[in-house]
């Protein structure tokens, strides 16, 4: 895989470099936070073939690219540069709904790396000690465990920093306020007070007696508080002593301020959550891991799974085990992993074959990408397979209470995180459940597969008609120019989504007057609401953008005076539109106009028949079909 081309390809697709407002990645998936998303190609990017699909959700454009996601992100974030402008457009425009788990996605997808290594370490202590490999009095295992517990001891820093990033304040800073509220002397006196009865004071205000190692809802709110005392230091602060100022005002302001109101306020939520989640577990402990077994894949597609993981990850924090989240995507991730190997083992195509087997294997160790976008997703019915066997596992779990005492990625890889106190029973369970969810989504799939002989037929018949429908309708088109002026390759153009031809061939044109004709015989398929491009197709059936200018969407339509309107016929050097390209140039933007031809294919040939420069009506390209 050559990571430079696919992150180009990648960047162009989303929109280019200027459309993208921040990215982070997980295990599969590159996480793009767009500027608009409707400028990213969809299309596009699904053709490149490394994607595996796009999901877009939970305030999120999702491009996922499967184990190889962080190659191509190392090669993507160093052309990215830190915006601090919010596109406050975009974010009026989602729902909170939206926006809170866009939030909570972007919080806590950084930082899911350094817990799936605690929650790991975990389980290959329990495991080690299960089989009596290592003392749990021992030093060995204090030194293995203490290591283990960083992760989550230390939650409150690492969900500092990315907050931080989140809400565009000091990341140094917000680690510091994650940093008072772990620091020994606060535990030593809470602890104390705990013990006495006495509460602690600052001057006349009581301090709230809560430990906040391991928490999560305290800190967020913290950092969030800090963003704005922050900005509103820089803004008052003197010139002069704004260096030491504004990091004075935010530290002592914001920690006072959580100490005394955030923080109790932020423990009290966790710890409601964790007993509203005990209240279930005691009462149907059955529910949750049935639903999310069943429809955690549709989570996954929309993205909005994240905004799950953390209450997993707050139940093992706060009450010591997580029976809901963890159990029921474990169910899921294994059912999935069974309907795409049916798959595998049912099609006689090799491609889909070597596909269903292999995504079938990464999605039982619980890495569910490669499975759900590549197979289940494509042929649907092993999505319902998976969604069926997972409900059936999750249901199975949750009779049982299975629970799990660690994070990790939900498979095969990660059982022993079910291993309790009272040894092997709740592993037991787990394993059990995840045969079930295994063996029904695996039946399901196969029956209902449809045969992999039908699927080849049509994509032949497909083919077979395109090569026709190419000959019949490209064969000696001659395009003509739709504007004078100088002409110039695709690569050369300075928009990324053009220069790297994932739109299409083509070629470009710094116009020397406003006054674009139609290129064609034809009819005008279609005319952007702003104006600045238009979409027209031949008699012939070939298909045509013509972009006046780059980036000329912000200007909402202002310098064109379009002559023509969508459905219209059209003949060679009809005027389609007047454009003032000065107005174009003095708001700081290029006046250079791809011509693009949106549904070759390789069938086909463009001849070019121009110089360097062209006058309007000049033939300028030809479309012939290669024999």
């Amino acid at each position: 895989m050559n990571y430079k081309e696919v992150s180009n390809k990648v960047i162009a697709g989303v929109g280019g470099v200027s459309n993208i407002n921040s990215l982070t990645h997980c295990a599969t998936r590159l996480r793009f936070n767009l500027k608009d998303d409707s400028v990213a190609n969809k299309e596009a990017l699904e053709k490149i073939p490394e994607v595996m699909g796009i999901a877009i959700g939970g305030g999120q454009y999702q491009v996922i690219i499967g184990s190889e996601v962080r190659r191509i992100y190392n090669e993507i974030s160093p052309q990215l540069t830190p915006n601090e402008v919010t596109n406050e457009t975009s974010q009026q425009k989602k729902g909170l709904g939206t926006r809170f788990i866009e939030m909570i996605s972007s919080i806590f997808t950084p930082i899911l790396p350094a817990i799936t290594a605690s929650g790991m370490i975990k389980a290959v202590l329990a495991l080690f000690v299960a089989f009596k490999w290592v003392d749990n009095t021992g030093q060995t295992y204090q030194i293995i465990n203490f290591i283990a517990d960083a992760g989550f001891y230390f939650l409150p820093i690492l969900l500092a920093n990315s907050a931080a990033k989140k809400f565009k304040c000091n990341p140094y800073l917000a680690m510091m306020i994650g940093g008072v509220l772990l620091h020994p002397t606060f535990i030593a006196m809470v602890t104390t007070a705990k013990e006495s009865g006495e509460a602690i004071k600052f001057t006349m205000l009581p301090v709230y007696n809560a430990s906040y190692a391991s928490s999560v809802v305290p800190i967020i709110l913290a950092i969030w508080l800090m963003s704005y005392v922050e900005k509103f230091a820089d803004k008052y602060s003197p010139k002069m002593i704004k260096f030491f100022t504004v990091p004075l005002i935010t530290i002592l302001v914001t920690s006072i301020i959580t100490l005394i109101v955030l923080g109790p306020i932020g423990f009290i939520i966790g710890n409601g959550i964790a007993s509203g989640i005990t209240f279930v577990d005691e009462h149907v402990s059955w529910l949750v891991p049935m639903l999310l077994g069943g429809f955690f894949p549709l989570l996954v597609l929309t993205g909005t799974h994240y905004g799950i993981i953390p209450i997993g990850a707050n139940n093992i924090m706060s009450l010591g085990s997580d029976a809901m989240v963890g159990p029921g995507n474990l169910a899921s991730n294994i059912a999935q992993g069974g309907a795409a190997f049916a798959v595998g083992l049912k099609s006689k195509d090799k491609t889909i074959k070597e596909l269903g087997i292999s995504s079938g294997i990464t999605a039982i160790c619980g890495i569910t990408e490669p499975a759900l976008f590549g197979i289940n997703v494509r042929f649907k019915t092993p999505l319902y397979a998976s969604m069926i066997g997972g409900a059936v596992g999750g249901l199975f779990v949750g009779i049982f209470r299975v629970r799990r005492f660690a994070t990790g990625s939900p498979g095969l890889m990660t059982l022993p995180v079910y291993i309790g106190e009272d040894g092997f029973s709740n592993l037991l369970f787990a394993c059990l459940g995840s045969l079930i969810a295994f063996v029904v989504a695996f039946i399901i799939s196969y029956i209902l597969f449809k045969d992999d002989k039908s699927i080849e037929k049509e994509l032949d018949d497909l083919e077979t008609d395109i090569d026709n429908e190419v000959i019949q309708v490209y064969d000696d088109t001659k395009i003509y120019a739709p504007v004078s002026g100088k002409i110039i390759s695709l690569s050369e153009v300075s928009d990324g989504v053009f220069s790297s031809g994932v739109m299409g061939p083509g070629i470009a044109i710094v116009p020397s007057d406003g006054h674009f004709v139609s290129p064609v015989k034809g009819i005008v398929e279609m005319i952007f609401d702003t104006k600045h491009a238009i979409g027209l197709k031949t008699d012939t059936g070939l298909e045509i953008l013509i972009h006046i200018g780059l980036d000329t969407v912000k200007l909402e339509g202002k310098p064109f005076d379009v002559l023509v309107k969508t459905g219209d016929k059209v003949d060679i050097g009809m005027p389609l539109v007047n454009v003032n390209l000065n107005e174009i140039k003095s708001n700081g933007l290029e006046i250079t106009t791809p011509v693009i031809f949106t549904n070759l294919n390789n069938k086909t040939e463009l001849k070019e028949c121009y110089s360097s420069s062209i006058d309007s009506g000049d033939l300028m390209m030809e479309v012939s079909v290669n024999e």
